[in-house]
C-alpha cells in the first residue's frame, strides 16, 4: 500500500499521479476517513485518560457523583471506542485499494499509450495459408480442452503427448536460464492463506477473482509473485544480504471473469497455466537497475527460442494495481494477427513491503527501512507455446521446434 504520511504532505501532487494511474481513485475520501479516525482517535485517548484519573482519585474515597461520572465516562468511551473500530476499518479498507504510485515518465492513458521501446526479429513470413494454434492442434493433439472441460470446466487445458515434452523442456530451459542470472530456485506452496494475498496487493482490490477453498480458508495461488512475496514478510535484512532473487514454477489459478473472444481462443486466456516467475528483493537504490536485469533475462528466452517480440513501457492506467512501472514482453502471434504479453516485469518500489513488512537495514544498526520488490513473468508458457506452433508451423501442418527446445525435449525423452 501506499505511505498514507506521503500523501498528506502533498495530497495535489501524490493525488494528481495516482489519478494517472486510476483517474476514478477517491483521494479526498480517503484523506476525510483519515482525518475522522485520527480525531477520534484522539477523543478516545483523552477520554481513557480522564477515566484512569478517576480511578487513580478513587483511592481517596469515591462519592456517588464521582461514580456516576465514571460509569458514563465508560459507557461514552465504549460507543466511542466502537466508532472508532468501525471509522478504521474503512480508512483501511480504503487505503487498501488505492494502487501504487506511478513513476514519473510513463505514457499517459490507457492502453492505446503504451510506448514500445524496442522491436526483436521480424515477423514470420508464410508463403502458404497459415493456421492459428487451435487449427494446428487438431493434427497435433497436444492439447485437449474436451477432456479438461469433462474434468473441471470450460477453459481448463489438458496437455498430452508433444505438448506435455514442450511444457517442460521449455520449464528447463527457463530455470536453467534464470538461474544463469543470479535467481535462485524455490518450490512455493501453491495455496496460501488470505493474509498472503493481501501482503502480495491481490487483495482486497480483486475480490473474486481468484478461486477459493472456504473449509480450509486457502486460495490456489494466482502466480508465484503471491507465496515469494511472502516468503520473507517480517523480515529484516542486512543491506548487504540483499538483494535476494529467486524464481519459482508454477501453476497458476484464475476465475478470469468476463467473455472469452475470439482473439482470446484456446490457449491464450485460461484458468490454470504453467509459469515461470522471477522476484526480487533489494533496496530502492538498485531497483531499477534490478528491474533492466528481469528484462533482460525474460528476453534471452525469446531470443534463444528465435521468436519475434517487442518491449514495451506501460501507460500509467495500463500498469497492474501493485506497480509503479512495468515493461511487457509481448512476443508475435500470427494466428491473431497481433503481439500478446507474455512477461510483464514490474518494479512495485515499497508498495507490497509495506504491506508484508518486508525491511533492511541501509548501514548496520540502524534503523530499517522498507524495501522493494519486483516481479516477472519468465515465461508464461501458454502463449509461449502457442507462439511456438504458430511462427514454426509448416505448409503439411506439422511444427518445426527450435533445435535448443528439440534437445532439452530429447534429453527428457
Amino acid at each position: 500500500m501506499i505511505d498514507i504520511a506521503l500523501l498528506r504532505r502533498d495530497p495535489q501532487g501524490v493525488g494528481a499521479l495516482l489519478k494517472k494511474k486510476e483517474p476514478s481513485v477517491d483521494i479526498e475520501g480517503l484523506l476525510a476517513l483519515d482525518v475522522q479516525a485520527r480525531e477520534i482517535r484522539a477523543q478516545v485517548e483523552l477520554m481513557r485518560k480522564e477515566k484512569n484519573d478517576l480511578a487513580a482519585s478513587a483511592s481517596k474515597g469515591i462519592s456517588e457523583e464521582v461514580r456516576a461520572k465514571s460509569i458514563e465516562l465508560g459507557r461514552q468511551l465504549k460507543e466511542k471506542e466502537a466508532t472508532l473500530v468501525e471509522v478504521e476499518a474503512r480508512f483501511n479498507n480504503a487505503l487498501l485499494h488505492v494502487p501504487n504510485i506511478p513513476m514519473s515518465g510513463l505514457p499517459e492513458g490507457g492502453k492505446e499509450s503504451n510506448l514500445a521501446v524496442r522491436t526483436i526479429g521480424s515477423k514470420p513470413e508464410f508463403s502458404y495459408a497459415f493456421k492459428n494454434h487451435v487449427e494446428l492442434n487438431q493434427k497435433l493433439g497436444w492439447f485437449d480442452f474436451e477432456a479438461g472441460t469433462q474434468m473441471a470446466g470450460a477453459q481448463f487445458p489438458c496437455y498430452r503427448g508433444d505438448g506435455v515434452k514442450v511444457i517442460y523442456a521449455l520449464t528447463r530451459l527457463m530455470l536453467r536460464n534464470n538461474a544463469q542470472h543470479g535467481f535462485q530456485p524455490i518450490i512455493p506452496p501453491t495455496m496460501v492463506n488470505r493474509r498472503s494475498l493481501v501482503n502480495a496487493s491481490s487483495l482486497p482490490k480483486f475480490e473474486g477473482d481468484f478461486y477459493q477453498i472456504e473449509a480450509d480458508g486457502l486460495y490456489p495461488i494466482p502466480t508465484a509473485e503471491v507465496p515469494l512475496t511472502n516468503l520473507y514478510a517480517g523480515k529484516i535484512f542486512e543491506r548487504e544480504e540483499l538483494p535476494v532473487r529467486m524464481t519459482a514454477w508454477t501453476s497458476c489459478f484464475r476465475r478470469e471473469a468476463g467473455g472469452y473472444g475470439s482473439l482470446e481462443r484456446g490457449l491464450i486466456r485460461i484458468h490454470q497455466f504453467e509459469k515461470v516467475e522471477l522476484y526480487s528483493i533489494c533496496d530502492q537504490e538498485t531497483a531499477e537497475s534490478e528491474l533492466e536485469r528481469m528484462v533482460a533475462c525474460a528476453e534471452n528466452l525469446l531470443k534463444m527460442l528465435g521468436l519475434h517480440y517487442q518491449v514495451s513501457l506501460l501507460a500509467g492506467q495500463d500498469c497492474s494495481y501493485q506497480s509503479a512501472k512495468t515493461f511487457d514482453i509481448e512476443v508475435w502471434l500470427p494466428g491473431q494477427n497481433r503481439y500478446y504479453e507474455v512477461s510483464s516485469c514490474s518494479n512495485c518500489t515499497d508498495f507490497q513491503a509495506r504491506r508484508a513488512e518486508m525491511r533492511y537495514r541501509p548501514e548496520r544498526g540502524g534503523k530499517p527501512v522498507l524495501a522493494h520488490t519486483l516481479n516477472a513473468s519468465s515465461l508464461a508458457l501458454p502463449r509461449l507455446m502457442v507462439a511456438l506452433m504458430e511462427c514454426y508451423q509448416q505448409e503439411d501442418g506439422s511444427v518445426k521446434l527450435p533445435k535448443v527446445l528439440v534437445d532439452e525435449m530429447n534429453a527428457l525423452w
